[in-house]
């Protein structure tokens, strides 16, 4: 019998190094970039700050992987709103991916 475990864990997300890099460009170019770039880069900031202290980069990844969720849902999002369906029984979206960092 082995004492080693039958599977291995999943990695945490990790994104590429530039990935943050490439979403300020997504975000830039979206149209929705007087509203979008505002509110990533105190995010970033914060992310910056809390790794720099804690010597830790999951902040860094958390902000790059919901902001790339975020980026991801809008067309859907787009979408539904231009369907014209009713939105009251919304959820809101840091709901779904946990909230800011």
């Amino acid at each position: 019998m082995s004492a080693q475990p039958d599977h291995t864990p999943a990695a945490p997300y990790a994104p590429a190094p530039g990935a943050a890099a490439e979403l300020l460009v997504q975000l830039r170019a979206d149209r929705r970039a007087e509203q979008w770039v505002p509110a990533f880069e105190p995010d970033w900031a914060k992310a910056l700050e809390d790794a720099r202290h804690a010597f830790n980069l999951t902040p860094l990844h958390e902000v790059v992987r919901t902001w790339q969720l975020r980026v991801a849902a809008a067309p859907a999002a787009d979408a539904f709103m231009d369907s014209g369906q009713d939105d009251a029984d919304f959820v809101d979206l840091d709901d779904v991916l946990g909230g800011r960092p």
